[in-house]
């Protein structure tokens, strides 16, 4: 077994099942990506870490939680990741939703392929009707219009764990403008440059 999945399961505590799961789900990626832009294919190669880490340190974040939403859930990242951690444990459930109908179709490829707990959603995240405790999004928007996205999941007791990049900061400073919100940064433990912001009792200024 690679270094990069040992190092992986020391981080996470994945077990067996988990990466016989994303190995499968790399393999499926990385067919996909051959005809659809789901990732750049410069980033596969470091699949262990840019993408499967990036998206499982999140659960040390809210350890306690089972009920998550993916907005713009693209490939997989965080969403996907995190079904395949959680799969086996009661209660638990990630809607993976995304406005574009070929994603959708790879996502459920994956989620029957592994007999994942998750649903996918094809239509804009601000108009589902889906209760969650963490919604989450990795490389969807800025800030601003992402707690848009967000906010009916946060109105039905939602709190939010964004995974972000070196602006994350200007990001939450421009996003005051039009929201008031509690928020934390912290350091991405996948790479030193990206930030997780965590945010809760987000309205809308008035």
């Amino acid at each position: 077994m690679s270094v990069a999945i040992e190092t992986f399961r020391v981080q996470t505590g994945a077990s067996d099942a988990n990466i016989a799961d994303l190995t499968t789900f790399l393999a499926m990626l990385t067919e996909a990506n051959e005809v659809m832009n789901l990732v750049g294919p410069d980033t596969i190669p470091d699949f262990w870490n840019r993408h499967a880490w990036d998206s499982a340190q999140l659960l040390s974040l809210a350890p306690e939680a089972r009920t998550w939403a993916d907005l713009g859930a693209g490939a997989g990242f965080p969403g996907v990741v995190l079904a395949i951690l959680l799969k086996g444990r009661p209660g638990a459930h990630v809607w993976l939703i995304d406005s574009l109908g070929k994603r959708c179709r790879f996502l459920q490829t994956i989620v029957d392929a592994l007999d994942l707990p998750a649903t996918v959603i094809n239509g804009r995240a601000e108009e589902q009707r889906v209760e969650v405790e963490i919604v989450t999004a990795r490389a969807v928007a800025a800030m601003e219009k992402l707690l848009g996205y967000a906010q009916p999941y946060f109105q039905r007791g939602a709190q939010g764990l964004f995974l972000k990049g070196e602006k994350a900061e200007a990001e939450l400073k421009e996003a005051t403008k039009l929201w008031h919100f509690d928020s934390d940064l912290s350091v991405s433990r996948s790479d030193p440059r990206g930030r997780i912001v965590s945010v809760r009792s987000l309205r809308r200024v008035r």
